[in-house]
């Protein structure tokens, strides 16, 4: 069988840049090589599109001494100094802004290639927290209460009528950021200004969100018409909450529970609050879908992560491990989703004659 050729995007112009190189090296040691090979594309801070010179590890490139700069054309290929660079999927390996929000999908569709995890629609609605929330809220889907505050309105929110609405704690976040960047914790009027200048640091839109006390569970999703869910693992946060530095820096900040201790009633209606939010989103591929489980039982769902963290030791995939599904087999099926989306795509009509 002729091997593919995947291309491997990381790297990214986004606060989530690090996690991004950890999680592509991890895809990289787990891809077939006797089935594919493999295309190393790193987007730099700056927003350069360079190629590695080798596919052997994740690096940080400069343009000229370890890769060359790569230019788009609208089929199947990226163009060099050193000619074309033709790809049959891509595995977007991106985190955060200008990554999962469908921007490079957008680029990757337009060039007509194949590409894992969620189209552009559905990208960019499950990374805007607000959007989310509006169209799970009009499909019945327990969210949790929001007020949300954009830029030129930052000075005119008033602390007081926020809390009579949310009560305390309030938890202030940007409205398009992953992995908890720049989200605070709120307790008084004096932390609420606080969390509200550094939520605005990352985006123009923040959101204050009540605090749900519950259970924090998460289920992974693999598929396009038909999806997969995997068994549900819960985060048993050590911090305060679940915060960047929980995920990334501190080794004891947080303990994963894999599969989470559940009775068989409420595991499947959690499983099936993910699927039903995948499909009320228009999720492909995969996502990461995270609720909260209160005392009472009731679900809430807290946020859909559409390209969700990659590494060894990452939720999405042990989720999956944990159900059957080993990481190798995870990339391929991702692969062969992206190559059979596409095909459909490729049949719809482009013009009335």
């Amino acid at each position: 069988m002729e091997k593919l050729n995947i291309g491997i995007i990381y790297g990214g112009q986004s606060t989530e840049h690090e996690v991004s190189l950890r999680s592509a090296q991890s895809v990289l040691d787990a891809l077939d090589k006797s089935r594919y090979t493999v295309s190393l594309i790193y987007i730099s801070k700056k927003g350069e599109w360079l190629l590695a010179d080798q596919s052997e590890s994740i690096e940080v490139l400069e343009d000229g001494k370890d890769s060359v700069r790569l230019s788009i054309l609208p089929s199947r290929q990226f163009i060099s100094e050193r000619g074309e660079h033709a790809l049959d999927a891509v595995l977007p390996i991106l985190h955060g802004t200008a990554g999962e929000d469908g921007i490079v999908q957008g680029v990757l569709q337009m060039m007509n290639i194949p590409y894992a995890g969620c189209n552009v629609r559905s990208s960019a609605v499950c990374m805007d927290k607000d959007m989310t929330k509006r169209l799970l809220k009009m499909e019945g889907i327990r969210v949790a209460d929001w007020v949300l505050c954009r830029h030129s309105e930052k000075e005119e929110i008033d602390y007081g009528l926020v809390e009579s609405e949310l009560g305390l704690p309030m938890f202030i976040k940007p409205v398009n950021q992953g992995s908890s960047v720049g989200v605070s914790k709120v307790t008084d009027a004096r932390t609420f200004q606080e969390a509200l200048d550094l939520a605005f640091q990352f985006d123009t839109k923040v959101m204050i969100e009540s605090a749900v006390r519950g259970r924090e569970i998460e289920v992974s999703v693999l598929g396009n018409a038909d999806p997969f869910v995997s068994v549900p693992g819960e985060i048993v946060a050590n911090t305060d909450f679940y915060s960047y530095e929980s995920k990334y820096i501190d080794e004891n900040g947080a303990a994963l529970e894999i599969p989470a201790s559940l009775d068989d009633d409420t595991r499947t209606r959690i499983q099936k609050t993910a699927v039903d939010a995948y499909r009320i989103l228009d999720c492909e591929g995969m996502s990461r879908v995270d609720v909260f489980l209160r005392e009472d039982g009731e679900i809430i769902v807290n946020e859909i992560n559409t390209l969700p963290g990659f590494t060894s030791i990452s939720m999405y995939p042990k989720l999956l491990e944990a159900s059957g599904i080993s990481y190798a087999e995870l990339l391929d099926r991702l692969i062969a989703l992206s190559l059979e989306r596409h095909e459909l795509q490729s049949s719809l009509k482009t013009d009335l004659s």
